[in-house]
């Protein structure tokens, strides 16, 4: 697995990483909500105990790419990370679709790339000790691919590739492993909306992360 001994994991995003977290809570202590946060927050310290990681979660409900930019330095930068893994864009999408009701705020997909690329960039400067950056692609749990709204989440997750492969960071494809459960068992099963995963949901993008990042399901000896 990609992470050293002590690092700190900083995992930002929309309510997909919230997760009705506990923002009361000290910064890798406790109150990581009930998505896929708290999933690998079990899952590394159950497999990994003898690397003491700490996870920290800066999602925040109905945050785009904007919103997420905003807070950036503060949620992001000043946590100090050693590894940044970020999902965003589900809400930049999603807005083209319920956002003309509450004339809400309509990026584009080129505004998206942008800010994504300087987000990376902002964070490769100002973290000392960043060692590597996640992205982890929007996703829905939607069969369809010629479904509206999945089309259109389609287009920034190009996009948050494309912004991956330029940073050299790792890439998680969620979709993939949506799209591989979706032909087993219905979406309903995993998120009432497409959306925000129940804790199955949120089970299946945590173990594509894991895949991404080299996590060993096996291990039974430990570094020390």
């Amino acid at each position: 697995m990609i992470f050293q001994k002590y690092s700190r994991i900083v995992f930002v995003g929309d309510s997909i990483t919230d997760a009705d977290r506990d923002r009361t809570a000290i910064p890798g202590g406790w109150g990581y909500g009930h998505g896929y946060v708290n999933t690998l927050h079990n899952l590394l310290t159950a497999v990994y105990p003898d690397k003491a990681l700490c996870t920290i979660n800066e999602g925040i409900n109905g945050n785009d790419i904007v919103d997420m930019s905003e807070r950036w330095q503060s949620d992001v930068i000043d946590m100090n990370p050693d590894y940044v893994s970020i999902m965003i864009g589900v809400n930049d999408a999603w807005r083209y679709f319920d956002g003309p009701l509450w004339q809400a705020r309509l990026n584009t997909v080129e505004t998206y790339e942008r800010i994504y690329d300087e987000l990376i960039e902002r964070v490769k400067q100002g973290a000392p000790n960043l060692k590597g950056v996640i992205v982890m692609r929007p996703f829905m749990f939607e069969p369809n691919p010629q479904d509206a709204m999945r089309a259109k989440v389609e287009e920034f997750a190009a996009a948050s590739k494309r912004v991956a492969e330029r940073h050299g960071a790792i890439f998680v494809d969620t979709q993939a492993a949506a799209d591989h459960w979706l032909t087993q068992l219905h979406g309903c099963l995993a998120s009432q909306d497409r959306v925000h995963p129940y804790e199955r949901g949120a089970m299946i993008i945590a173990r594509a992360w894991c895949q991404a990042v080299g996590f060993d399901w096996n291990r039974t000896t430990f570094d020390d």
